[in-house]
């Protein structure tokens, strides 16, 4: 696959964080030569939250977690790429325990406190028993370095590794916030994005966690799309381990700085998630504003943003603004013709239902040559606003998953 224009030139090795051990290995469940497991061990007492697919059709790991979850403690995590575990039926719910219980045994921890995460092709049952012949090496080399390792660990049809970090100053000292995330296709979250693990040593009960990470996600995973399609798998993980000793309590300052943190840590690794995007050559903000709320705006912005014929407008550098008119008309929010207007980053291309009187084919034209793009809409109805972002759709896109199988 071409590499994505917006991958960095290298992942520097994220901060560690306290009380988090990972490790990765090669179990050869679809992909050679490359590791497709990560094995994260959390020191006990760590609390956890989760956000799930909201898909009729969810993957076993993601039934297993959802059965966890509500204990909110954790010791350990186990992910694998190249197998879903998804559509799997009796056989999948088996390879979740028996995943469970390799992980257990050679941590030496029960198998409810190991949280699942699988990615990758859905459908074929997952071999779990290969996890066997690589756990206990893999726990022997657990290390609280190796998030750069895990988030490549993790890759499917990504082209770069995705890693955040972020450290925050409390009353009770310094804390730790690391995350890494993994998707490229199948985006448009209802929840989260294909998978995302975040691990802090703050000291925060799994309410207040699950409180922060939801609202996080909301205004994160929750607004970006690649494809309009939501996976089966969909999963966001954080961990708190607590081992730094600053407690983060429910209302308090500590709080609101902590979950500022968590928020612009979510934003980013959404952000590469969508730069990454199968065949993505543009990065895309679409705004809508003047809307009767912030629910219809975030409506019609995700019409937007989802629409091929504009996303292939956008892939072709071609400044077709009716196809903007298309898709706000189309969402079937709220919406007045004679009141629109439209902006391709700072050219205005249409005002009051109709062109822009001093509308510039070539500066919009420019607009589009670049590799991030801002469009807004004002619909001049309200004062709702809301934000999507997304990616061109390009042969490239086609061409991966016409193969992704083979």
């Amino acid at each position: 696959m071409t590499p994505s224009p917006f991958a960095p030139a290298e992942l520097p090795e994220p901060p560690m964080v306290a009380g988090v051990r990972l490790a990765t290995a090669e179990a050869g469940i679809k992909y050679r030569g490359r590791t497709d497991v990560l094995l994260m061990a959390f020191d006990e007492g760590t609390t956890v939250a989760g956000t799930f697919t909201t898909s009729r059709c969810p993957s076993a790991p993601v039934e297993w977690c959802r059965m966890q979850l509500p204990r909110g403690t954790a010791r350990a995590l186990l992910v694998n790429s190249g197998n879903a575990n998804a559509f799997t039926g009796k056989k999948g719910r088996a390879a979740t325990q028996l995943s469970a219980e390799l992980a257990a045994k050679a941590l030496g921890i029960a198998p409810e406190d190991v949280f699942l995460a699988s990615t990758g092709v859905i459908g074929e049952p997952l071999p779990a028993e290969r996890f066997g012949t690589v756990m206990d090496a893999a726990a022997a080399r657990l290390a609280p370095s190796g998030w750069a390792a895990a988030a490549r660990a993790i890759m499917t049809t990504d082209t770069f590794p995705k890693a955040e970090s972020r450290t925050v100053t409390l009353s009770g000292g310094s804390v730790t916030i690391t995350g890494i995330a993994k998707g490229a296709g199948m985006i448009a979250p209802d929840m989260a994005t294909m998978l995302s693990f975040i691990a802090t040593d703050a000291a925060v009960d799994a309410p207040t966690l699950q409180a922060m990470l939801s609202a996080g996600v909301s205004k994160s995973f929750n607004k970006i799309t690649i494809d309009s399609d939501t996976s089966t798998s969909d999963t966001v993980l954080a961990f708190a381990t607590g081992a730094s000793g600053a407690a983060v309590a429910a209302g308090s300052a500590d709080a609101a700085l902590f979950a500022e943190a968590l928020d612009s840590l979510l934003l980013s690794l959404a952000h590469w998630v969508t730069k990454d995007g199968e065949g993505c050559t543009k990065f895309v903000a679409i705004t809508v504003e003047g809307a009767e709320s912030d629910a219809s705006a975030g409506k019609i912005a995700k019409s937007i943003a989802d629409s091929p014929l504009v996303k292939t407008a956008i892939a072709g550098e071609d400044a077709n603004w009716g196809r903007i008119v298309m898709a706000v008309g189309k969402a079937g929010e709220p919406a007045d013709r004679d009141r629109l207007a439209i902006w391709f980053d700072h050219v205005r291309v249409a005002v009051e239902g109709e062109r822009d009187p001093d509308y510039s084919e070539a500066a919009a034209s420019e607009v589009m040559k670049k590799p991030e793009i801002a469009i807004r809409v004002d619909l001049g109805l309200g004062s709702g606003r809301d934000t999507v972002w997304t990616c061109d759709l390009t042969k490239e896109y086609v061409a991966i998953n016409g193969d992704y199988r083979s």
